[in-house]
């Protein structure tokens, strides 16, 4: 089992199985995450997507990843951290359905954003150390996970996400 984090555009990443999207709840294009993943992916999966809307808090969704270089796009939506009650527990909601359909679908390798970091105000740390427990938990007993890749906006995020991992960040999939 594999984990990066990495500083780098989450729908330029062609070597994983899937990629992760921080979605809104009506599943369409939207700003940040989702703007880059269904712009990439092309109309046809916001049409797809429109059968499944709207998604609610915590819970992800799995789609083919049309235009991508990735089969498939796990769609999963955080709540808005100051707008919505309880948003920790929605993300680790999420971020856990997430791994479950990795699971249920043999989902070998798989990229990830800082889910909720941007529009939905999330504390980046507080995000990555969610991010790193969940992950950390999921791995201890997936059987088909092989490589997790974080794909964050900044050196900074990346320092983050990496701390709240525990990856030594002076080598490998990290410099």
């Amino acid at each position: 089992m594999k984990i990066e984090v990495m500083l780098g555009n989450i729908v330029q990443q062609p070597d994983l199985m899937a990629i992760v999207n921080s979605a809104n709840a009506n599943l369409r294009l939207g700003s940040g995450v989702a703007g880059a993943v269904h712009s990439a992916a092309g109309p046809e999966l916001e049409e797809y997507c429109k059968l499944f809307a709207p998604l609610e808090l915590g819970r992800a969704l799995l789609t083919p990843g049309f235009k991508l270089p990735n089969p498939w796009v796990i769609h999963v939506r955080a709540a808005h951290y100051l707008n919505n009650t309880e948003p920790e527990h929605f993300l680790e909601m999420g971020l856990n359905a997430v791994f479950q359909i990795a699971e249920e679908h043999h989902i070998e390798s798989m990229g990830i954003p800082a889910i909720g970091t941007g529009m939905f105000k999330f504390p980046p740390m507080l995000a990555a150390r969610i991010n790193a427990r969940v992950t950390q938990q999921a791995l201890a007993r997936t059987k088909c996970i092989k490589l997790i890749r974080f794909c964050v906006a900044s050196k900074d995020m990346m320092q983050l996400y990496a701390s709240a991992l525990s990856l030594d960040d002076s080598k490998g999939p990290l410099e």
